[in-house]
């Protein structure tokens, strides 16, 4: 793993796989999660099929710059603010995530890349393609929504697990991180408990940074509607949403791929909120047809 300086004063961990004369794809995870969430094995699959992969992690999450400020959070109040129309303020916009993405592939030496989001991701690799379409090849947009309040909801316990109180102790951490990403999971496809837990553990040694998810969060709320922007999008754009996802419903994946001119989108039966290996069959293939024909 290395880091490189991508804005003034923000720098991201990221690792890569495969050789960097291969066809780039960046990988950007979501809300609170490191880049170990895109599993070293799915990366790894790419890079078996020629691409060079990056993955990192974003600002404010495992060893990526942390966004200190003075400033209490109030993630619930923020929540209610997006949801009756007041002012979120937040430290930083989803876009300004998007440029830290960019300066990374810069200070990579990549000009132009595929990039596949999940969740926040997705909302990421989103403003990317709105902002610079240039610098993108393809885009992959998984499990995400385009930030109007009206699609892409959650259900009460999902939503529950936006603001609950951060864990206290490793023990904690690990055994609500599993019970999370059970429920998040869905009822359909298989849960593993054991491989949640081994990469909880992995997130807590290191860093585990609860603040850091609740501005990430507040960012999200504060970053607005994309859906007129994505409507200008030129870019091959590919939509990826699992029919069971409680936490950014299916709904949020039918906006997407409406708002973009042109784009594709592929329903994971009984994929929740997460890339459980059981889908990876369906995901690695489509992603990678998907850069393919864009090439």
């Amino acid at each position: 793993m290395s880091t490189a300086e991508v804005q003034d004063g923000i720098e991201l961990e990221y690792e890569t796989f495969g050789d960097a004369a291969g066809d780039p794809l960046l990988l950007v995870m979501g809300l609170g999660a490191q880049m170990v969430a895109w599993d070293a094995a799915f990366c790894q699959r790419f890079a078996d099929e020629g691409f060079f992969v990056v993955r990192y992690d974003n600002r404010d999450v495992g060893r990526s710059t942390k966004i200190e400020s003075d400033e209490p959070l109030d993630v619930p109040g923020a929540l209610v603010a997006a949801f009756t129309g007041g002012e979120v303020k937040a430290p930083y916009l989803v876009q300004d995530m998007a440029d830290d993405a960019f300066g990374l592939l810069d200070a990579l030496g990549i000009g132009s890349a595929h990039v596949v989001g999940a969740s926040m991701g997705g909302m990421i690799v989103q403003a990317m393609a709105i902002s610079r379409p240039e610098r993108l090849r393809s885009v992959t947009s998984i499990m995400s929504t385009t930030g109007d309040p009206a699609v892409g909801g959650a259900s009460e316990e999902a939503m529950a697990l936006l603001v609950r109180p951060p864990a206290q102790s490793r023990e904690q951490y690990l055994e609500a991180t599993v019970a999370a990403e059970q429920l998040l999971n869905g009822p359909t496809i298989p849960f593993d408990a054991e491989r949640s837990r081994r990469r909880a553990e992995v997130q807590w040694d290191r860093g585990y940074y609860p603040v850091g998810v609740g501005r990430q969060l507040i960012a999200i709320l504060a970053s607005g509607d994309r859906t007129e922007g994505l409507g200008s999008v030129a870019v091959p754009f590919l939509v990826i949403h699992g029919d069971a996802d409680p936490l950014v419903g299916y709904t949020g994946g039918e906006a997407t791929a409406k708002a973009v001119p042109g784009a594709e989108l592929m329903t994971i039966e009984g994929m929740g909120h997460n890339l459980p290996v059981p889908a990876w069959d369906e995901i690695v293939p489509a992603v990678i047809a998907h850069a393919r024909k864009a090439a």
